[in-house]
């Protein structure tokens, strides 16, 4: 018969040296070589368990040992066997009792009558994998939390048929002035002006709908302060706590907006400048050089004519002169404006 390979390094606390023995023969029938450790009071496993060196893969415990037994044995035992999985191995064929110990924190409850070296040596195997799984999904949320919370742009869940929110983060906290327990008690049309509740309660019912794993759009939000600023949101749909929900990331982007209209403003008014310089610039200057021209191919003007064309030359300086007063002018007043914003 086949037998497990991998060295399991398992701890049986059993004062029964008959129940020891049979459970140790069940070990070695299944697992090639098992490192076992035996203990026959709770104070002998205790001092095992807390030496730091001590990492068991699974620990077998007795309901009932000399100096203590029952769910008092179980919450001790819990408490110092540093995260290894814990089967019950009890002559107590107590439903309740054993439903009481796996909700406590126990990984399996064995009835000794029942036990077989299959039955054991599945368990042990199901509890070691079902305890990874665990620490992983663990981790993964851990992992999940950090990346939500220390996140530097504003991020929420909130609950799709309620619109409660359900989880906010510190960035949102700080950026929208409500703390923690203010977001919590909200819904997510609290921080959006009235005008806009309509169209958000439309967009709801479609998202509930259709749900695309992916929406974008800007929107106009409230902070608490009264401010309201543009945000640009991304959502995705998420089970969150049981419950259907969406995680939102916000981005702020009021003073993009405002620095893409003063730049729209500043090229608007660089036009206008092009458009006088190409047009109403060319008018006098023209007449300029039309009444220079006729000075230098009529050499034989009278003098009330050349008075004639010189005072036309004054009137079109004057005319230049205003408008490139009035460029310049526009130009600096735009140049101000644009390094204000």
């Amino acid at each position: 018969m086949h037998r497990d390979a991998f060295p399991y390094n398992i701890l049986v606390i059993e004062d029964n040296m008959g129940d020891f023995i049979l459970i140790n023969d069940y070990l070695f029938e299944m697992i090639r070589e098992p490192q076992i450790t035996h203990c026959q009071t709770f104070k002998q496993a205790q001092s095992v368990l807390q030496k730091p060196e001590e990492k068991f893969d699974m620990i077998l415990l007795d309901l009932y040992l000399p100096d203590k037994n029952g769910q008092s044995l179980i919450d001790a035992v819990l408490q110092i066997s540093q995260d290894a999985p814990v089967i019950i191995l009890s002559g107590n064929s107590d439903l309740s009792f054993s439903i009481k110990s796996i909700s406590s924190g126990v990984d399996d409850y064995l009835i000794k009558d029942d036990l077989r070296p299959t039955t054991l040596y599945k368990s042990i195997v199901y509890c070691i994998e079902r305890r990874k799984k665990r620490q992983e999904l663990l981790e993964s949320e851990q992992r999940y939390n950090e990346l939500f919370d220390f996140s530097p742009q504003p991020m929420w869940v909130f609950d799709l048929e309620t619109l409660e929110f359900m989880d906010v983060n510190l960035a949102a906290i700080k950026h929208y002035g409500y703390n923690r327990s203010e977001f919590l008690s909200m819904k997510i049309s609290d921080i959006r002006p009235v005008e806009e509740i309509p169209v958000l309660l439309e967009e709801v019912k479609d998202v509930r709908v259709v749900n695309p794993y992916f929406a974008i759009g800007v929107y106009k939000h409230l902070k608490k302060n009264g401010e309201i600023i543009l945000v640009e949101i991304r959502a995705n749909p998420i089970m969150y706590k049981g419950r259907k929900a969406r995680v939102v990331l916000a981005n702020d982007i009021t003073e993009k907006i405002k620095y893409i209209e003063s730049i729209e403003i500043q090229n608007k008014n660089l036009s206008e400048i092009a458009w006088i310089q190409s047009h109403l610039v060319r008018a006098p200057l023209a007449r300029i050089m039309g009444i220079i021209q006729m000075f230098e191919h009529n050499k034989k003007m009278s003098e009330p004519e050349k008075q004639m064309f010189f005072e036309h030359i004054i009137t079109s300086a004057h005319e230049l002169d205003e408008l490139i007063m009035e460029i310049s002018q526009k130009a600096y007043l735009a140049k101000t404006k644009f390094a204000e914003e």
